[in-house]
């Protein structure tokens, strides 16, 4: 216990370094010559950042040419990549990584990019794709592109949480200063209070609105609510996804929990079960008849103003 504490003195010492080099503009941000709206947080996954980046593609996405932009995690691929074109799907699960592959299936007026260097893959979106607006997913931390705007989600364990690797914190909780606003993610499940020196503070609330199959088709939750599933999930947080399925209703048989990005290489489906995963991790699978993924409306209330308006002042 003692050896992580000391390693997360360690971590906590290089981080603020860090972010005081670019506080004094020692090391400097590169700026796209669109807006760039950054979704990010200061813990290590697990407050649902797909979900809000897919939230504001969409909806920015109906009046502006938009462009997603991510790292690619444990992606088999380097450098900037296209990983779809407005809706063309130009890159498998494997070149794009598991969340740019599944963006890229939802969002068809959009376009999904991924690079090491996010500045590299925004001047690709834009000179390229002509994206008007870029979404950078996970972008707190990534200092080196400049952002518009910063929205930061908050879930509640990450109040009392410890930085790594004694927690699971990337960044103090302090560091939400450089922020412009601040998202209370998973309200439906663990509701909470919080405030940080008068910033624009939003609840996250998702709807469930029915399941997917392996072929993106929606099916009614009730289809399956009177049968014992199999639940799994690989994410930052999988208890949550588990205890809304179980408010939902559902009846879970058996709860199986993997690591973040887990890449399921092994796993096999029983053909006389029947399971329920997440958009995340059914991406990384198979197709099948007994293989269902939960899906959710957002519904962020004020939120999407916020950023319009925030856009419109900074132009």
């Amino acid at each position: 216990m003692f050896l992580l504490y000391l390693l997360s003195l360690l971590y906590g010492k290089a981080v603020n370094l860090r972010n005081f080099l670019y506080n004094r503009e020692i090391l400097k941000s590169k700026k796209l010559p669109v807006p760039v709206v950054s979704v990010g947080n200061i813990s290590a996954g697990g407050t649902g950042k797909t979900s809000l980046v897919r939230y504001l593609a969409q909806e920015l996405g109906r009046t502006l040419r938009m462009a997603v932009l991510l790292r690619g995690y444990r992606r088999k691929s380097k450098g900037a990549l296209i990983v779809s074109e407005w809706g063309e799907i130009r890159a498998g699960i494997e070149e794009a990584g598991d969340e740019a592959y599944l963006l890229a299936k939802l969002l068809p007026r959009v376009s999904v990019v991924v690079s090491e260097d996010r500045y590299e893959g925004g001047v690709l979106a834009v000179q390229d794709l002509g994206a008007e607006l870029v979404i950078l997913d996970d972008g707190f931390q990534h200092r080196k592109l400049y952002r518009n705007i910063d929205i930061v989600l908050l879930k509640k364990g990450d109040l009392t949480d410890r930085l790594l690797p004694a927690g699971l914190l990337r960044e103090p909780v302090r560091n939400i200063a450089r922020a412009d606003t601040v998202v209370l993610s998973y309200q439906d499940v663990e509701p909470f209070e919080f405030e940080f020196g008068g910033k624009p503070i939003f609840k996250m609330f998702r709807k469930f609105t029915g399941l997917l199959n392996t072929r993106f088709e929606r099916v009614p939750l009730e289809a399956l609510k009177d049968r014992e599933v199999i639940a799994f999930a690989g994410l930052g947080s999988n208890e949550q996804f588990f205890r809304s399925l179980e408010k939902l209703g559902f009846k879970l048989k058996e709860r199986l929990s993997f690591p973040d990005h887990y890449h399921y290489r092994d796993f096999e489906l029983k053909k006389e079960e029947v399971y329920i995963t997440t958009l995340k991790d059914m991406v990384k699978l198979p197709p099948a008849e007994n293989l269902f993924a939960l899906d959710f409306d957002l519904e962020v209330k004020g939120l999407l103003d916020f950023v319009t308006e925030r856009l419109r002042a900074r132009l």
